[in-house]
């Protein structure tokens, strides 16, 4: 073996050993938002029956103005207004057209109850709203 050949394996066997070490500097990186696990609950007035709640787990940003869980699928919330623990905002849906206001209470920075009361041609509806905070996670949505 000549000294290039020597010079290009030491060179290949550091870039081997250190891969590892690089892998694990950016999975040390800390965690970019918050792991919440949040649950609704729909009740529509006239309905002989309650809906059966769902629960989620959401990323949420560290910082987000929004409530985690408080954003719906064709809903744009505007209005959001944070005084002390109390978040409240309105929000447009489409498909079906509703229109609403909810309300979060935060209790410490960990857990929050509230509502979004929803207005509409098909009746009005309210949908009850809990979270807690449960860990940490990388990609915030």
């Amino acid at each position: 073996m000549n000294k290039s050949q020597v010079g290009g394996l030491s060179a290949a066997a550091v870039i081997v050993l250190a891969s590892p070490m690089v892998f694990q500097a950016f999975a040390a990186d800390p965690p970019q938002g918050e792991q919440w696990e949040t649950t609704t609950r729909m009740s529509m007035e006239g309905m002989p029956m309650q809906l059966p709640a769902q629960t989620l787990k959401i990323c949420a940003a560290k910082n987000s103005t929004e409530p985690p869980g408080a954003t719906r699928q064709n809903c744009s919330n505007t209005n959001m207004q944070r005084t002390g623990n109390k978040v409240t905002w309105e929000v447009h849906c489409t498909g079906p057209d509703m229109t609403g206001t909810g309300e979060i209470v935060y209790s410490g920075t960990d857990s929050y109850t509230g509502t979004i009361h929803f207005v509409s041609a098909e009746g009005n509806m309210t949908i009850s709203l809990s979270g807690r905070k449960i860990g940490t996670c990388d990609h915030p949505q």
